[in-house]
């Protein structure tokens, strides 16, 4: 991660850049509104299933498994082939990531390792740890140059420090870091994009912005295109003002996207009692 200059809370530089305040402020009116919609007040754990959902297949589809919603909720068997695969990893780790949110804070590592854990449902022993010397990578819609296993091991730590000490930045900024940097360094040897999708989500919900979990970024992420997903990132790793502030902006359209569908879902049910 690079930021604009050297200071005690980096993350919270990254909200001056240009552009990053007014995506910051967007991003809050349309949470602000989907959560002010009257069905959120009687019937948010149905949204919120319903999010998950498709937070899940949004990120599936950016991993290359890109289904119909519908053949999501018909399908039971998600270890067939290659997409299923895909599909029921993405799955599994949405509905882990609301179990890790008391950690995350404490021990970021250690719930991306959890992350992993879940995403690979195996027994190698390169599953829920940070991929080392020598190790490949399987993730091959992220075609940056890949960071050897000791700049990944010293980027992560600096990482997890600046979560654990904590910052002053908006939920937005340091969602769209922690994606970012995980996409960048592809820690792992294998659904880097899954699981940095879902230590997005954790900020996002762990922060307060979205506590019941109705926004997913993934939806939006899916919908935006994996070309735009592909080049923003590029922005986010050439490191400099230009770059971190388009990806951040474009982390915040997806968010907002999320919340579109959200609302969808929200008129579809008050149409339904109606």
């Amino acid at each position: 991660m690079s930021t604009t200059g050297a200071t005690a809370d980096p993350l919270a530089a990254l909200g001056s850049l240009p552009g990053v305040a007014e995506s910051v402020e967007s991003v809050r009116k349309a949470v602000d509104r989907v959560y002010g919609h009257r069905v959120m007040r009687r019937r948010s754990n149905e949204i919120t299933s319903e999010a998950a959902l498709r937070g899940a297949r949004g990120s599936a589809a950016l991993s290359g498994a890109d289904w119909a919603l519908e053949e999501v909720r018909r399908r039971t068997d998600f270890g067939v082939d290659p997409e299923a695969r895909v599909m029921g990893a993405a799955l599994r780790l949405t509905a882990e990531a609301g179990q890790l949110l008391s950690i995350w804070r404490q021990s970021p590592l250690r719930v991306l390792a959890r992350l992993h854990l879940v995403a690979a449902a195996s027994g190698d022993d390169q599953v829920g740890r940070p991929r080392q010397a020598g190790e490949s990578v399987d993730e091959p819609l992220v075609e940056l140059p890949l960071p050897d296993a000791e700049e990944v091991a010293g980027r992560l730590e600096g990482l997890a420090d600046l979560i654990i000490a904590g910052t002053s930045a908006p939920a937005l900024v340091t969602a769209a870091v922690v994606h970012g940097e995980l996409l960048a360094l592809r820690p792992f040897t294998s659904h880097n994009g899954l699981v940095a999708r879902a230590a997005e989500r954790i900020v996002l919900i762990g922060s307060g912005l979205d506590p019941k979990a109705v926004c997913p970024a993934e939806v939006g992420h899916a919908e935006l295109g994996r070309a735009s997903y592909l080049a923003a990132l590029d922005g986010y790793a050439s490191g400099t003002p230009e770059g971190m502030a388009a990806w951040i902006a474009h982390c915040g359209r997806a968010v907002e996207l999320g919340v579109r569908e959200s609302t969808a879902v929200c008129e579809a049910l008050q149409r339904g009692a109606a």
